[in-house]
């Protein structure tokens, strides 16, 4: 694969609509879910693509009271249903895709609001569920010596993505913000790849600015930065980045996947900043 020094985004040509279901569940910690995705709707692939770390499937979940999977349609509205009803939709970062298996893999913080986060805390194999997209791929840069990623919970599944997926030579921190060492995942790093943990129970609310802002970085600005989770928290991330220690706005990806008190929040807007 040629190295690439920006992000590469690639328009998916037909974004899949599918309902899937659950082959099996592990939980990688109290508050983290793994559950595997298979059905006949994966039996003609998947858009996956290497180093896309964020890409992300739109889920849909089964109506409360009926159990029915009533799959949107895109409008130049947004996603609509048949209907009119609100569909139960939110967006999960695409842990893996084995093309051998056919079988999607997912990672669900638990917790008891939100459709998606309930449905993951009861799911058992056999269930069903939506799953649409992506309706593209965004490639990281391959190109850097150097890799930061900083998030939350909800951001596990892209940067350990990124860990696993890193180009050949290249080095990564991670800052991983968890409620406490229980949730700490167990990970497999080899040599240049390390991982910090940052407990919320004991640093308190800017726990992963203040770890950032610890750290010594590269002596140069040959080196490429992700960070993702709550979009309030992120905000001095990105401003210490971009303004602070002058990184190019083409090698910072500061994505907000969620907002306190705000549900359903459209990560595709700028709630982090853009300058």
């Amino acid at each position: 694969m040629a190295e690439s020094r920006t992000v590469t985004r690639v328009r998916v040509p037909e974004v899949g609509r599918r309902i899937l279901e659950v082959a099996r569940t592990v939980d990688l910690t109290p508050r983290l879910r793994r559950i595997v995705l298979t059905g006949a709707a994966l039996d003609d692939g998947f858009p996956w693509q290497h180093f896309a770390v964020t890409d992300h499937v739109k889920v849909v979940v089964p109506d409360p009271a009926t159990g029915e999977i009533a799959l949107p349609v895109a409008t130049d509205a947004g996603l609509r249903m048949p209907n009119g009803a609100v569909p139960l939709v939110r967006d999960y970062t695409v842990r893996a895709w084995d093309p051998q298996t056919r079988e999607l893999t997912l990672d669900f913080v638990l917790h008891d609001h939100g459709p998606a986060g309930k449905w993951a805390s009861s799911a058992r194999p056999g269930d069903r569920i939506g799953a649409m997209g992506p309706r593209g791929n965004v490639m990281f840069p391959t190109g850097y010596p150097f890799y930061l990623a900083l998030g939350d919970e909800t951001a596990i599944p892209a940067v350990t993505r990124l860990l696993e997926e890193l180009p050949d030579g290249a080095r990564v921190l991670a800052f991983l913000e968890v409620e406490d060492a229980t949730e700490e995942l167990p990970l497999t790093l080899r040599d240049g790849v390390e991982v910090r943990w940052v407990h919320r129970a004991v640093e308190g609310p800017g726990g992963l600015e203040r770890a950032l802002r610890a750290w010594t970085p590269p002596a140069d600005d040959d080196w490429f930065a992700f960070a993702a989770g709550e979009a309030g928290a992120l905000v001095p991330v990105r401003r210490y980045l971009r303004h602070e220690l002058g990184l190019p706005k083409e090698q910072v990806d500061v994505d907000g996947y969620w907002k306190i008190g705000v549900a359903d929040l459209d990560h595709h807007a700028d709630h982090v900043g853009s300058d």
